[in-house]
């Protein structure tokens, strides 16, 4: 398939066929999902190279059910897959798009196409669509577009990765503020080329700053000879272009927002942020935090394998790492280990626990720093209120595995040793979930990162210390 086959039929006007309604319960399932059957028959119509089919298939979809076909198919199959459908395949659809696939699919097309898909989106998608592509082919796509798209679409570039200038829309609607509900009404109805969707209209000085909020609700209901300055909403949220994307989801929820103006360093308005945006941050934030816990990467199962490997591989070395930390301390005591095998059998179940145990403060605390619960007014509250947790939750593990130990081995002062290593190891555990994360935090490290391998070393090592050490201490080994 050569880029001028691409060029001709993607995005273009649809040829005349015959096309056959699809009926949405049979790509559909009870859940909203593609049926595998459905995507069965899309890829065999794909490996039939019969277009016009796979057109009648995917023709009755949402554009939202077609992004989800484009990962669903083989990353072999998604070229030919949008040559089939053509003019289907809209700047809705890309604007769905999982970032890797859409990447893919963008970095294989010429960039005169990418450049009309570009233009159809509205700026903040365009953004998000060229931001991920390599520099030659961001500046051959800029190149080929209108001076006007191309200069708001830099300019976005321009700021911070994940900030507030990159995720706004510039189509938005400021009066001043002089005006009577009259004038504006007549305003809306007179210039065509304003945005088809919007919830207010933001009021500007003189100088462009803004300085109040008239809801589409109140214009309606208000009579026209009222200045809009009597009516507008003074008090407003206004978002610094350089603020990062997670602190604007933050704000929005705060103040149950569903749009708020963009502003840059001179407090001038420069675009808007609406909450179908912060939709997808939101979710975007929440998943990438969990997985960064983890270690395994973005997560995505259409990010490159190499990609995936490397990640999740640098992880996996730094807890080799750790692990040899925690086996050296094992080493220490291998000679008590030896004179008393059911020391063996059970150091595990102490540091495991108390792994766990860091695990679930250390969740909690990240939380609570990403959603701004915990501040620095509220930082040794929760400590103490960790370590309460910590101390009732290792004194009911330590009197089960106590009780259970002593009873088990029919030694009374083994089961005292595990229990009082369960309570230590369980209060390391606590402490640690919550002091790593505050500590890298105040070090502008993000906690979410690297906690879990700074507390998982903090509960083995100390795990095996304790149990081991008091067995030594006590003279049972």
């Amino acid at each position: 398939m050569s880029e001028a086959d691409l060029k001709d039929e993607l995005p273009g006007e649809a040829e005349e066929t015959a096309t056959v309604e699809v009926p949405e319960s049979e790509s559909l399932d009870e859940d909203n999902r593609l049926k595998p059957e459905f995507v069965r028959n899309v890829k065999e119509a794909l490996d039939d190279e019969d277009s016009d089919r796979v057109y009648d298939l995917v023709e009755p979809l949402h554009p939202a059910d077609i992004a989800d076909l484009f990962e669903l198919v083989d990353e072999r199959e998604r070229l030919t897959l949008a040559r089939s459908i053509r003019d289907l395949m809209g700047s809705e659809v890309i604007a769905e798009m999982n970032d890797w696939v859409r990447e893919t699919l963008m970095e294989a097309l010429p960039a005169d196409v990418v450049a009309d898909i570009a233009g159809d989106l509205d700026t903040d998608d365009a953004v998000a669509m060229l931001e991920d592509l390599d520099e030659a082919d961001q500046q051959a796509v800029l190149a080929e577009m209108e001076p006007e798209d191309r200069a708001a679409i830099e300019t976005a570039l321009a700021f911070p990765e994940e900030s507030a200038g990159r995720m706004m829309s510039r189509d938005h609607v400021a009066v001043p503020d002089t005006m009577t509900v009259g004038d504006l009404i007549d305003y809306l109805r007179e210039h065509p080329d304003l945005p088809t969707e919007f919830w207010e209209v933001f009021c500007v000085d003189p100088m462009h700053r803004p300085v109040g909020t008239c809801a589409l609700s109140w214009i309606l209901r208000c009579p026209r000879n009222i200045p809009l300055y009597d009516v507008m909403a003074r008090d407003q949220t206004l978002i610094p272009a350089e603020m990062d994307q997670e602190e604007v989801a933050l704000r929005f929820q705060k103040y149950a927002l569903i749009s708020a103006a963009v502003v840059d360093t001179s407090g001038r308005l420069i675009g808007q942020i609406t909450v179908d945006d912060i939709v997808h941050i939101i979710s975007e934030e929440a998943g990438e935090d969990a997985l960064l816990l983890s270690g395994a990467g973005d997560g995505d199962i259409n990010e490159p394998i190499l990609l995936t490997v490397r990640a999740r591989l640098t992880w996996l070395v730094v807890n080799l790492g750790t692990a040899m930390i925690a086996s050296s301390v094992v080493g220490l005591f291998q000679g008590a280990i030896a004179r008393f095998a059911l020391l063996a059998v059970l150091m595990p179940i102490v540091s495991g626990m108390g792994g766990n145990a860091g695990t679930q403060t250390l969740a909690v605390v990240v939380r609570a720093i990403a959603t701004n619960q915990l501040t620095d007014s509220n930082t040794v509250r929760m400590i103490w209120r960790e370590f309460r947790i910590a101390l009732a939750n290792g004194t009911a593990l330590g009197a089960l595995i106590g009780v259970g130990t002593a009873l088990l081995f029919q030694n009374p002062l083994l089961g005292a040793v595990i229990a009082s290593a369960m309570v230590i190891n369980n209060l390391v555990a606590g402490l640690a979930g919550i002091l790593v994360p505050v500590t890298l935090e105040r070090f502008n490290v993000d906690p979410a990162v690297s906690s879990a391998v700074f507390v998982t070393t903090a509960t083995d090592t100390m795990g095996f210390f304790t149990f081991l050490g008091l067995a030594v201490l006590t003279g049972l080994a």
